[in-house]
């Protein structure tokens, strides 16, 4: 079995310009993250996944207009990285239509 490495998340403007990234953190946690766990039922996802990273990074939400979420194994190969719930949650709350993922 290969080994699955860290999920990124990219968000960008309307014109592609990139507005900030964010890593899967194991040991990080944000009040959003635990806020949107426990609304959608799983309390126990508090550490920061890489969409909710890259999220509170941007102060103004309306910028963003399209979310990348890649993750990669260790041999280079894309490995699907759909968000979870909890990420789909921050996804709506801050209005962003377009999400790409491996």
């Amino acid at each position: 079995m290969t080994t699955v490495q860290n999920v990124t998340a990219f968000a960008y403007d309307r014109k592609g310009r990139l507005l900030s990234m964010g890593r899967n953190s194991y040991v990080k946690t944000h009040p959003l993250q635990a806020r949107a766990a426990r609304e959608v039922g799983e309390h126990y996802k508090i550490f920061l996944h890489a969409e909710v990273a890259a999220l509170v990074k941007i102060k103004d939400w309306s910028r963003v207009h399209r979310l990348v979420v890649t993750r990669y194994n260790k041999d280079g190969r894309p490995v699907i990285a759909k968000p979870c719930r909890v990420c789909q949650r921050v996804i709506n709350l801050a209005g962003i239509d377009q999400v790409e993922h491996t």
